[in-house]
């Protein structure tokens, strides 16, 4: 079946807009300015204000969602799910999960490579199908057993590749080394969040949207609050600030008064994050999840292919063993070999609609998938 123009524009903005997000992050990190007091010039390293700004996008999302209610509400659709009613707080526990995990991986952004930052994210899986069985009481299927073990095979390769790279004095071999074991860790977080949404707020019916927003508002609030406290608590070599802390917002601010492309690449991170989730809900609903996994696949491709481009990192190639190892675990965990399987025997392909969402009903698929 052929993509209508739609499509491909939604298609083409969750490609777009999740590329930016990382790239723009790791953009940021590049910068040199000057901060407060006229400190020395070093780089901007805030994982944790970016996280704000990220949790803000997020935040974006309720707007969103209230747009598209008001635009339903003018043509009611009778098929659509009902909204049923839900206490926020359930948000909250996954929300502080996405606050600590998202906050890891930016920390590790500054340490190693946005390619490998990106693969390594593949993680998520392993943990996820680990944490459905175990708390859920889910059964995993012999393919999805098979995607854990590529998976597994897959980020061993990519970590191989770092530390056989050539590593410059920004990027040492042990902070790589560190960068890549945060991800890993903070996957083990996000699948923690992906569970806990399951088990407690799928139930409920509520629209992706709605969830995302609800997240990053006490994402937002919580992140923001706790700046405070980052600014006297020392950090030793993890800091990357002149004053050693956790975190100096003010520090920050200098920086982007001196630097306004700072300014630029904190902004693309924040629009980036809101549209990519708009992005990704709608490619569910109007393709599938299983073409929403592609997409996001193809995102690596591109994050890979332009910090090559821009000389932020060198080539290895490794990383494009470990890359298809890891797409091949990302397809049998979610089965794309099954359409596959069934051209090749010449039947017909598994039905879609499972996959499918409406864009003012309920879904099943991770609420935030772009942390």
């Amino acid at each position: 079946m052929a993509w209508t123009k739609y499509q491909l524009f939604l298609a083409g903005l969750m490609l777009v807009t999740g590329s930016i997000n990382t790239l723009s992050a790791k953009w940021a990190d590049n910068f040199v300015a000057p901060g407060c007091g006229g400190s020395q010039e070093h780089s901007f390293q805030h994982p944790f204000l970016q996280a704000v700004g990220m949790f803000l996008g997020e935040f974006s999302c309720l707007a969103a969602f209230y747009l598209l209610r008001c635009r339903a509400a003018r043509h009611p659709d009778t098929s659509a799910d009902p909204q049923q009613p839900f206490n926020p707080l359930l948000f909250l526990p996954p929300a502080l999960c996405d606050m600590t995990g998202t906050s890891i991986m930016y920390v590790a952004l500054n340490m190693t490579s946005a390619s490998s930052f990106q693969m390594l994210r593949g993680a998520v899986i392993i943990f996820t199908g680990l944490f459905s069985v175990a708390f859920l009481g889910r059964r995993l299927a012999l393919s999805q057993w098979l995607g854990i073990l590529a998976t597994i095979a897959g980020l061993v390769v990519v970590g191989l590749a770092d530390l056989l790279s050539k590593h410059d004095s920004q990027h040492k071999l042990s902070e790589v080394i560190t960068g890549d074991l945060l991800i890993i860790m903070a996957q083990i977080i996000v699948s923690i969040q992906m569970v806990l949404e399951e088990k407690f707020v799928y139930k409920h019916n509520v629209h992706p949207l709605r969830a995302v927003g609800t997240e990053g508002l006490f994402g937002f609030v919580i992140l923001s609050l706790l700046l405070v406290p980052m600014y006297y608590i020392p950090a030793g070599s993890f800091s990357g600030n002149p004053r050693g802390t956790l975190e100096d917002a003010l520090d920050a601010f200098c920086q982007v008064g001196r630097q306004p492309l700072i300014a630029l690449a904190l902004l693309g991170n924040i629009s980036s994050i809101a549209f990519f989730n708009f992005a990704g809900i709608s490619v569910t609903k109007e393709l599938s999840a299983t073409t929403r996994m592609v997409l996001d696949s193809l995102r690596t491709v591109v994050i890979w292919a332009l910090s090559l481009a821009l000389g932020w990192e060198a080539f290895h190639p490794l990383q494009i063993l470990g890359f298809l190892i890891l797409l091949a675990g990302t397809a049998l965990y979610n089965g794309l070999h099954r359409p596959l399987l069934a051209r090749l025997s010449r039947g017909r392909p598994p039905a879609e609609e499972g996959e499918h969402e409406r864009l003012l009903g309920g879904s099943r698929t991770a609420i935030n998938s772009a942390s």
